[in-house]
């Protein structure tokens, strides 16, 4: 961590020289000297440091310096840093207006010019500066630092890619003093955000989830152009892949679009996966399995969005949205599924104000003290009523079922019952949403019809359906109906092969109809729709594509 800085700005050369070597003399140690020559170069160091989230103790700057004073100078320094202490070096022809100033800049020294002998003058000064700093300082933050609005699509979507991916972060609203001192440090206004600034200090402007990703530290792109095995999706099945795939001597690469973890990382906690007897987050076994990939070899990039499977003889080749492609001997297939989007009307326009597809775990300690509205049945949905039940007043489970017997596990449906406000509303759906600036009203009506009822609801959190991300497999990949991957036994026809077959055997299990391409996890049809059999997938795929490098090519 950098060392507190005290900085200096004196429009003097030879003062300005002076003051930092006396300053360094008596402080280098602990703190970094910094010497500016003017008002604006030293506004310039302070913005910097602002954006580094690094600390500044103490303010010396002289009265009289043209373009902007010391006074100026400390009263905008003010909104940069507001604990840094101020001094103001003035001569004795000043020294009535540097006792006014104290009351207008606050003020909390005045030094004569010249100090010497600095053990007299300067010192004891600095001494009682920096232990009044020390009493209440600017606390360093070295977290990614966001700026946002509290209602803002895009504002959450930075927020909720940086926390999928355990990215530590620091969020400020537009309100914050803090972000508007950010915001003025980075020349921008708040019609401008989001802001991230990252660790170093860098500024970037409602990025893309690629620029994004670069800049925090995620890897992005491949280390080599072939590889023995890409994994497609970082959910449990293609983590499962990765772990099992390098471990096992293969050149793994796993090519995530948006977060490892999938559905099943957003779980706030998963209690039937075997070995854990007490339950586990989905972040934390997701967090697991990246670092056991990566233990074991395995490339993890994030930020890739594969639009196109191709066949070139022996080589399976992926295209990225960015026109760059990678190859490989084989493919697992591990996308996973996505939340099926509600059709009412109003929901779409207020996705990311306060309608969230998914547990957006990430806005959970806003919603305390208020109503939560969750749609859905499965255990995604009650895993996500007792997450927020920690938080809300009131938890309202809306479900278009008679009851959860049907989808649910049993032990949620037990842990449901047990939270009094946890109420669910059975052969109940969502009709219509409505706000302004958020979400602030919902329609609600029983499903066989009748007269709909308005709530008042600022958070709605749907977990509805399954919808498999394979349209770039079109015309590649044979899929059913819905768009799932056919694999093994569900891709013949008789006792024919699919179209196109030119091996002398069946499809493998998991295998689908372009050899050497397998499915694993949500996104093979009629899969278990379990976090367990998903990474037993995985591991099966990794078996498979062993068995066809060596024999079925």
């Amino acid at each position: 961590m950098a060392k507190p800085a005290i900085l200096t700005v004196d429009d003097d050369p030879a003062v300005s020289r002076a003051v930092a070597r006396d300053l360094r003399r008596q402080y280098g140690e602990e703190y970094r000297v910094i010497r500016a020559d003017s008002g604006a170069e030293a506004l310039d160091s302070l913005k910097e440091l602002k954006l580094r989230g690094e600390q500044v103790a103490v303010l010396l700057a002289d009265y009289r310096m043209p373009g902007m004073n010391g006074l100026q100078f400390l009263e905008q320094a003010m909104d940069l840093f507001p604990r840094a202490r101020r001094v103001l070096l003035t001569a004795y022809a000043d020294t009535d207006a540097a006792i006014q100033a104290i009351n207008i800049v606050d003020l909390d020294h005045y030094l004569l010019k010249p100090w010497h002998p600095p053990e007299e003058k300067l010192y004891p000064v600095m001494d009682a500066m920096i232990e009044a700093w020390k009493a209440a300082p600017d606390r360093p933050v070295t977290d990614v630092k966001i700026v946002g609005h509290r209602w803002s699509a895009p504002s959450f979507r930075v927020r909720d890619f940086l926390a999928r991916n355990m990215v530590s972060y620091r969020w400020f609203t537009t309100d914050d003093a803090e972000g508007q001192r950010l915001l003025t440090a980075a020349g921008l206004t708040g019609a401008d955000v989001p802001l991230v600034v990252t660790a170093e200090g860098k500024t970037l402007v409602a990025p893309t989830e690629a620029e994004l990703a670069v800049q925090v530290g995620l890897t992005t792109t491949p280390a080599a152009d072939f590889y023995d095995l890409v994994v497609v999706g970082g959910g449990p099945a293609g983590l499962g892949a990765a772990v099992y795939g390098a471990s096992e001597g293969l050149r793994t690469v796993l090519l995530e679009e948006r977060a490892t973890g999938g559905q099943a990382g957003q779980s706030s906690r998963i209690e039937n996966y075997l070995g854990f007897p007490d339950g586990v987050s989905g972040a934390q076994l997701t967090d697991r399995a990246r670092r056991q990939a990566i233990k074991f070899g395995a490339e993890l990039l994030t930020a890739c969005r594969v639009t196109r499977l191709a066949v070139q003889g022996s080589a399976r080749v992926l295209h990225f949205e960015d026109g760059t492609t990678i190859a490989a001997h084989s493919v697992i297939l591990a996308t996973g599924v996505s939340y099926r989007r509600l059709g009412a009307p109003g929901l779409a326009e207020l996705h990311g104000r306060g309608v969230y597809y998914g547990s957006a775990a990430t806005e959970a300690p806003s919603c305390r003290d208020q109503d939560v509205y969750i749609v859905g049945g499965a255990n995604s949905a009650g895993q996500a009523a007792m997450f927020f039940s920690r938080y809300a007043r009131r938890v309202h489970l809306v479900i278009r079922g008679r009851s959860l017997d049907a989808s649910m596990s049993r032990y949620l449906i037990e842990q449901i019952a047990a939270v009094e406000h946890i109420e669910v509303h059975p052969c109940t759906e969502v009709v219509a949403a409505h706000g302004d600036e958020h979400l602030e009203r919902l329609e609600l009506r029983h499903v066989d019809g009748g007269q709909s009822r308005t709530v008042d609801a600022s958070w709605l959190f749907i977990f509805i359906g399954a919808e498999p991300r394979t349209d770039w497999l079109d015309g590649v990949v044979q899929r059913d109906a819905r768009g799932f991957v056919l694999t093994g036994p569900d891709l013949l026809t008789g006792d024919e092969p699919p179209p196109g077959w030119l091996l002398g055997r069946d499809p493998y299990h998991l295998e689908s109809s372009v050899p050497g391409v397998f499915a694993a996890g949500d996104v093979r049809a009629d899969s278990v729709k379990r976090v367990a059999s998903a990474v037993g997938e995985g591991a099966m795929a990794v078996s498979l594509v062993h068995r066809y490098l060596v024999e079925g090519q």
